[in-house]
């Protein structure tokens, strides 16, 4: 493993993956940790924010182009700026059902599936992972 590829890509797709990073990481710690308290909500805010930069920034990234200069993944960057005030509003009027199954869902396609789609032969976080 060598973060080389991914340093060599640029500022941009840098902080796009090492925030998507941040968030996997702190999104595992959230399912294990209890629920409703402080740093539950504290992580919880700060996982919002990276999840923000990790959707927002992949809309400057064009390394794969199906539909002029977008693909199937920046609809999950659409899924994930929708869904995620949704999630937020939820756990503040108390729905904590829908609050768990949006933030679940969140976590499985804007981090999981859209992750493993990075991993593909070619892309940058292959070569990371894989080598050359």
């Amino acid at each position: 493993m060598s973060l080389t590829p991914l340093l060599d890509a640029g500022p941009l797709i840098s902080v796009h993956a090492f925030s998507a990073m941040a968030a996997f990481a702190l999104g595992i710690v959230q399912f294990a940790a209890p629920k409703g308290t402080l740093p539950h909500r504290t992580i919880g805010w700060i996982w919002v924010g990276l999840m923000v930069v990790v959707a927002a920034s992949s809309f400057w990234i064009h390394e794969i182009r199906l539909l002029g200069p977008w693909s199937p993944i920046h609809l999950l960057s659409i899924m994930v700026l929708v869904l995620l005030p949704i999630a937020v509003l939820s756990a503040r009027r108390h729905k904590v059902s829908r609050h768990r199954k949006t933030m679940i869902g969140i976590f499985t396609g804007g981090l999981v599936i859209a992750g493993l789609f990075t991993l593909l032969p070619g892309r940058i976080m292959h070569a990371v992972f894989f080598g050359q």
